[in-house]
């Protein structure tokens, strides 16, 4: 039986189109409907940071789909409008063009940069979680010759990396005396430091930015210990935080997230996917957040076969993580909780290639690829098999 109003996918990013594309492709016959608050069309986010950062891509590279394909799925694209409400018991999702009525609810809505606290913004100031703010930046960067990012997770490390790319001085700027690199962080924060200063980064860990420098634009920053640092443009990248302002009122668990099941149902016929959906840990106590593209995809496949089927779809997704810093592929695919050694198992370390398990204790909790993605790729899937051939390991995929 086709749904009377379809499914309404708030949220026009990876995990939002693929919720779509994966409904109408196992043969859902109600429509489909995309609300997206940029104008752009469906896009990939992970090269803004890379391949737009470094100049050598166009947004029509990092296109998730042609107009053409997306127009053939019979997909609504409702672009540059903004749900601003969800009345839950009424099923409608208030946006700034008016009501959308839904049978089915996909929540995508990802997450926003958090900002420097300054408060009257200025210019040479931005971040970078949008096309648009990539088109900014990249701009503001013909002119600049300095740049300080404030934030070494992996986001400022990738963009340090695109910067130096460009031929820019950089400053990585980090609240933690560690590179905080997601989950592998503890594991190889060592080696990410020296991977930024060998190509040219200042780092300056274990401090954060206190106040911005300059009148109508940025001239640098003071950090914590009283140090300036000086800089033509400022990139923030201490963060994120998931986009659920607009589900105030709703009567949805909210906390750092929008809280779902297993098979990502925040209620009946509503759903989240990306990382803006908070899911019970796969521990069985607590619960994650996770901000990766793959996970987002994962979780958007599942969710499109529970409303294709009425039959809940919970996949035990296993985190699988990659970046790319100077030339270097860096791999991640467990849950690296409590992990504190690497063991290496394939290439030599000391030649910066090389794939490790990561272990708690004797247990192998996940695997390391660091420049040697074939082989990342072999022994992932012997540890997702519980293989002996890397190691007398106990393996907990």
């Amino acid at each position: 039986m086709t749904a009377r109003h379809g499914t309404v996918i708030v949220g026009a990013s990876i995990g939002g189109f693929t919720t779509a594309e994966s409904l109408r492709r196992g043969g859902y016959e109600g429509r489909i409907t995309v609300v997206g608050e940029e104008p752009h069309l469906p896009y990939h986010r992970p090269p803004l940071s890379k391949q737009i950062l470094a100049g050598e891509w166009t947004h029509d590279d990092a296109a998730i789909a042609p107009v053409e394909t997306i127009s053939a799925l019979g997909i609504d694209l409702v672009l540059g409008t903004r749900a601003t409400g969800l009345d839950t018991g009424r099923r409608v999702v208030h946006t700034t063009e008016g009501e959308l009525r839904f049978d089915s609810l996909v929540i995508a809505t990802g997450v926003s940069a958090r900002r420097l606290g300054q408060r009257s913004p200025l210019a040479g100031l931005h971040t970078l979680r949008t096309l648009d703010d990539a088109t900014g930046l990249t701009a503001d960067l013909a002119g600049a010759a300095r740049v300080l990012v404030a934030g070494a997770g992996v986001l400022g490390s990738e963009i340090a990396a695109g910067l130096v790319k460009r031929g820019l001085a950089v400053t990585l700027v980090g609240r933690s005396r560690s590179i905080r690199f997601g989950q592998v962080g503890a594991l190889l924060s060592p080696r990410l430091a020296d991977l930024h200063e060998k190509n040219g980064v200042h780092l300056r860990l274990g401090l954060h930015v206190v106040r911005l420098l300059g009148t109508d634009r940025v001239a640098g920053a003071v950090l914590s210990d009283g140090s300036e640092v000086a800089a033509d443009v400022v990139v923030a990248a201490a963060g994120s935080s998931p986009r659920v302002e607009w589900l105030a009122g709703s009567g949805l668990r909210i906390a750092d997230g929008l809280w779902c099941d297993s098979a990502g149902r925040a209620a009946k016929d509503i759903y989240a996917v990306g990382d803006v959906a908070r899911r019970p840990a796969a521990s069985g106590t607590g619960s994650t957040r996770v901000e990766h593209q793959q996970n987002a995809i994962e979780q958007a496949l599942a969710v499109a076969g529970t409303i294709s089927t009425g039959f809940p779809h919970s996949p035990d997704i296993v985190p699988f993580f990659w970046s790319e810093l100077y030339g270097t592929r860096i791999q991640a695919y467990g849950r690296f909780n409590g992990a504190s050694t690497l063991e290496v198992v394939a290439g030599d370390a000391a030649e910066g290639k090389f794939v490790g398990l990561a272990l708690c204790g004797s247990t192998a909790v996940g695997v390391v690829g660091w420049n040697l993605p074939r082989a990342f790729r072999e022994a992932r899937a012997q540890f997702t098999s519980g293989s002996p051939d890397i190691g007398e390991r106990q393996f907990v995929p």
